[in-house]
């Protein structure tokens, strides 16, 4: 029997994260598990920065938080959070492992080839690195199940 008491859902915002949220959002209603959302934002310690740093988190975190509804914060006991990192595939899973989680949403772009190379993945990181399992959406989503075409008898039914 799966029991899922904890579900993260890491979002960098993108159409992707937005679809694993729908997902980590129905599962933690169909197993009555808590919802986390986590944005990793860059480490931008050593860098100029035009605008004031607490001013950038406090507008990060109201993002966060503008993607949960009121259900989401009542009946899933939702949790937003925020991490400052250089590596958001370590941030996950050091997040995960701290709060328990028993399996992480996330998004992503499936990159291939030479962007995938350069630019690397942080879903494919965290599959390698989770300590749970990890459920991975690409946006668009693609149908995996698709129904029967009708048969002959069905149609007989149908007249």
């Amino acid at each position: 029997m799966i029991v899922l008491k904890n579900i993260l859902v890491a979002t960098d915002f993108g159409p992707a994260s937005d679809a694993a949220l729908a997902y980590g959002r129905a599962l933690a209603k169909t197993f009555g598990a808590k919802l986390h959302l986590l944005h990793v934002a860059d480490n931008d310690f050593l860098q100029p920065l035009v605008n004031d740093p607490y001013v950038l988190k406090a507008a990060t975190f109201r993002r966060i938080e503008e993607r949960l509804t009121a259900e989401d914060r009542t009946v899933l006991s939702a949790h937003p959070a925020l991490a400052i990192a250089d590596q958001p595939a370590v941030a996950i899973t050091s997040y995960a492992k701290a709060e328990t989680i028993d399996l992480i949403v996330m998004g992503t772009h499936g990159r291939t080839g030479v962007s995938h190379l350069l630019l690397g993945s942080v879903a494919e990181r965290v599959v390698r690195t989770a300590p749970c399992p990890v459920l991975t959406v690409r946006h668009p989503e693609h149908d995996f199940v698709v129904p029967d075409a009708p048969s002959v008898t069905q149609e007989a039914r149908r007249s």
